[in-house]
């Protein structure tokens, strides 16, 4: 598969392995932005498993990546695919840098404000 050459200058070398299937749908739909596909050609031409493609899709259009009319899938804005490919990058780096968090040590320290006087 390929990539789009913004992709290629701006990315890590180690983040150009094993992309998610995420990633593999917004690469795909972004090399051929002209043109709206249905899904399951999506899934053929990215090799995602046709049971997975509607929840990676549907989770992609919840963030406004891709775009959704009828049965057919398109690219979403270009901006906002941008915006989210570098949060991605920064979030990855601090986990490996960090590690991931952990949500109950949060709750754990966090303020309980249903307590606290009016």
């Amino acid at each position: 598969m390929s990539i789009d050459i913004e992709t290629f200058e701006e990315t890590p070398e180690e983040e150009l392995r094993d992309l998610s299937n995420p990633e593999k749908v917004l690469q795909f739909l972004l090399t051929n932005d002209d043109k709206a596909f249905k899904a399951a050609e999506i899934a053929a031409r990215t090799d995602i498993n046709e049971n997975s493609i509607h929840t990676v899709l549907g989770r992609l259009e919840e963030r406004d990546l891709v775009r959704h009319k009828g049965e057919y899938w398109a690219i979403g804005d270009r901006d906002r695919i941008r915006s989210f490919g570098r949060y991605r990058r920064a979030t990855e780096r601090l986990n490996e840098q960090y590690g991931t968090e952990d949500k109950e040590e949060w709750r754990a320290h966090a303020v309980d404000d249903t307590t606290s006087e009016n």
